[in-house]
């Protein structure tokens, strides 16, 4: 009794044939296969070798004819392209072989078509991802949707195969419709025809620009997951050893875990903003005000004067810059210390300064108020930052158009039911003070400190640019 190697050849090249396939296919004495593969192979065969194509879509009869061959004593190697175990034969040689005998079976992997795309490609599959045909032959369109979906909405990276053919022309576009349902349109799509062969073409687009136009039944194609971005030409999807998104974090220093998980909830807000073309800066403060309260409503009540984030955040850089003052302790709270200390920045709040308490009752104002004044003759260029009292926030005002106070800069997020409107509308005059506001009657201390935040970090937010340098 002979035996069948199901032997998987590679994408194509010479090179990406395994030598335990190559050895296979030398020691053979029968080859049986679909008759295009076999110009991949023909150096290797032996003389008297029988090579045996039974014609396209005949995969059946080929199984057939290797069973019956190998009871006759010879070693047969069925060859499938890329790897035989996927969308090859392997399957079928496993599933035949209950009715066909005690007939010895080995598998040899290949190469995979998707497996070279990606190389090609750079490392788009470096995290979770799945492979789906779009072969209607032997699986239900509805079938095939569904798993379309799950893959969108699992954020797997995902291989594309038989996206295409002469009577199947819609199933591509009904996949980026699906898609585009759940995953930004800035998702990375890269896709390589004749993957290995003299014929190869490499192209990388976007989930929304590409065209599956340019695509016929030799491409393969691979769609990144919500991390995965572009670097000079190539496509990189993270596993987290060097932080999300490739992000190096600050300087040289690797991201942390917590900024990981940071950057990738934004990402998420981001593809659920009602607008995706606010200006970057504007974006990073939103989604800190989304991430902060789990409240969407803060796209619409979020308010930046143009470039504000931006320039307080050179401000720092450059040194002018050197104090947040809030109103409450608990904002300075909510500031990160690490950001704090990396910039050179003091976060102060007067409120326990002994001295608040004796204004506040030898003036008859409250301890806020009183604070914001003693802040204003010490510190009267730092960042105010509010997120408790809106008559902390007047008092500011009123100091400014004294000519008493200049700030580098306001947030202004007081919360509750009295003035708090009021307040902020007093802010939005001053127009060369760059100022944050959190419109209407929410706020908060929270909402106030990762207001800074977004301020002091926001070198990150090139995180959220496509194809940015890492």
């Amino acid at each position: 009794m002979g035996k069948i190697i199901i032997a998987g050849i590679g994408p194509g090249s010479r090179e990406d044939i395994t030598p335990a396939v190559m050895e296979a296919i030398s020691q053979a004495d029968a080859i049986v296969g679909y008759q295009y593969y076999f110009q991949f192979i023909e150096s290797l065969v032996k003389d008297g070798c029988e090579c045996i194509d039974t014609g396209m879509k005949k995969e059946r009869e080929r199984a057939q004819m290797a069973f019956q061959l190998a009871r006759q004593g010879k070693t047969v190697v069925v060859i499938s392209s890329g790897d035989a175990g996927i969308y090859g034969m392997a399957p079928l040689i496993y599933e035949m072989s209950r009715s066909q005998g005690d007939v010895a079976i080995e598998s040899l992997p290949g190469i995979s078509a998707f497996q070279k795309a990606a190389s090609l490609l750079g490392a788009p599959i470096g995290h979770d991802m799945c492979i789906i045909s779009l072969s209607d032959l032997m699986t239900p369109w509805e079938v095939i949707e569904k798993r379309i979906t799950a893959a969108a909405i699992g954020d797997f990276v995902t291989a594309v195969y038989n996206p295409k053919s002469h009577g199947r022309y819609w199933q591509l576009y009904r996949l980026q419709e699906l898609f585009l349902k759940h995953r930004a349109e800035t998702t990375p799509v890269g896709y390589v025809r004749q993957a290995g062969r003299d014929e190869q073409e490499i192209k990388t687009t976007t989930l929304s620009d590409f065209d599956p136009e340019d695509v016929d039944m030799f491409t393969v194609i691979i769609i990144g997951n919500s991390q995965s971005y572009v670097y000079n030409g190539k496509i990189i999807t993270p596993r987290g050893y060097y932080g999300s998104h490739g992000a190096e974090g600050h300087g040289d220093r690797p991201m942390t875990l917590g900024q990981s998980i940071m950057i990738s909830s934004f990402l998420t807000i981001e593809k659920e903003l009602k607008h995706k073309d606010w200006p970057l800066d504007h974006k990073w403060a939103l989604l800190h005000a989304i991430h902060t309260t789990a409240d969407f409503e803060m796209e619409d009540i979020l308010y930046t004067d143009e470039g504000a984030v931006e320039t307080l955040y050179n401000k720092v850089k450059d040194g002018s810059l050197k104090t947040i003052v809030s109103d409450v302790t608990m904002v300075t709270s909510g500031i990160r210390k690490g950001a704090l200390q990396r910039l050179g920045v003091e976060a102060k709040c007067y409120l326990s300064d002994p001295r608040v308490a004796e204004m506040a009752a030898e003036k008859g104002i409250t301890r806020t108020q009183a604070g914001i004044r003693l802040a204003v003759e010490e510190r009267p260029d730092a960042l105010f930052a509010f997120g408790n009292a809106p008559t902390a926030l007047m008092e500011l005002c009123d100091l400014i158009r004294k000519g008493k106070a200049s700030p580098a800069g306001i947030i202004a997020a007081p919360v509750g039911f009295v003035h708090v409107r009021e307040s902020k509308h007093m802010v939005k005059p001053f127009k060369d003070i760059p100022k944050i506001i959190v419109e209407g009657r929410k706020g908060g201390s929270n909402l106030a400190a990762t207001l800074c935040n977004a301020i002091l970090c926001f070198d990150d937010a090139a995180q959220l640019k496509p194809g940015r340098d890492v």
